[in-house]
């Protein structure tokens, strides 16, 4: 009998020990949640990231930056420009979260492209900008080949002033330049001109020289200082381009070294974010991805979705 007692009493004690563990446990794990660095469990993250690359990225990431900050007050996000081979440099060596580019990191030589994930936040269209003054507003693509390549030196030629032909390029680290000469000239060299690191000092250039001609996205054309060209007849718009008519464009891709994880993740969330694609994407000039009709892989094949 007392050892039937002793037994009852033993069983009696470690279930006591069980259930107050237990709650213990459940205890802690309560006093945990949301003391990670970025604050998920709280709702609250917190913490910086930089982004750097395309500088025809750069309003609309800069938009999305000052947005996403506005609902996350403790979030700090740097944007820089300095080109597409520059971001997808730096991104690769980690010394920056984001690396944003206007074309596929396999088109960039020396580019770890399999060390990267590709966020295609937006598509880009793009077309040549011409000064108001050189007298024209559509273009064969043909034309557009031999003006760039310097073979057409006058723009009297094409039926417009007669004006010598100043020709405005980005240099050979832009994706906007690669986009242009890949689709709109067909990969044929660009002859010597001026050169310019930033799209903004292009619009700039061209809008005050007389003959000139660069090539711009389409988020730069927002005013009349300079003109953007049709090509064989099809004006460069958003809907030409989701249809697959307009041959100039790009995606605006946004990779990281590996998954992105923490306050980055976070950010690209939400420029990828249905939300955030239909408002302040759109109003900075820029095309919905989840709108294309047609879809591109990094040798420029072009399909129906």
């Amino acid at each position: 009998m007392k050892s039937f007692k002793r037994l009852t009493f033993m069983m009696m004690l470690s279930l006591v020990v069980i259930i107050a563990a237990a709650c213990g446990n459940n205890s802690a794990k309560e006093d945990g949640e949301g003391n990670s660095g970025s604050g998920e469990g709280s709702g609250e993250l917190s913490g910086s990231i930089t982004v750097s690359g395309s500088s025809a990225m750069q309003p609309l990431v800069a938009a999305a930056a000052e947005q996403f900050m506005n609902e996350n007050p403790d979030v700090d996000v740097q944007v820089q420009a300095g080109g597409s081979g520059t971001g997808l440099s730096q991104v690769s060596e980690g010394s920056v979260d984001i690396g944003n580019s206007d074309v596929f990191a396999e088109e960039k030589e020396g580019i770890p492209a399999d060390e990267l994930v590709d966020h295609k936040v937006a598509v880009v269209g793009m077309t040549a900008a011409v000064n108001p003054e050189v007298g024209i507003k559509d273009i064969s693509k043909e034309d557009l080949k031999k003006v760039f390549t310097g073979e057409i030196k006058n723009w009297k030629e094409l039926g417009g002033k007669d004006q010598k032909i100043v020709l405005v390029n980005r240099p050979d680290s832009s994706g906007t330049r690669d986009t242009f000469v890949k689709y709109g000239l067909d990969g044929e060299t660009p002859a010597e001109g001026v050169t310019e690191d930033s799209s903004n000092t292009v619009k700039k250039i061209i809008s005050e020289t007389e003959g000139s001609v660069g090539y711009l996205a389409f988020s730069y054309f927002t005013d009349d200082t300079v003109t953007p060209l049709s090509v064989d007849g099809v004006k460069a718009t958003d809907e030409n381009v989701q249809k697959g008519e307009f041959p100039i464009w790009a995606y605006q891709h946004s990779y990281t070294k590996g998954e992105a994880d923490g306050v980055a993740k976070e950010f690209l969330d939400y420029m990828m974010s249905e939300e955030f694609q239909k408002s302040v994407l759109k109003d900075q000039g820029y095309i919905p991805a989840i709108d294309m009709k047609v879809e591109r892989d990094a040798e420029g094949k072009q399909t129906d979705k």
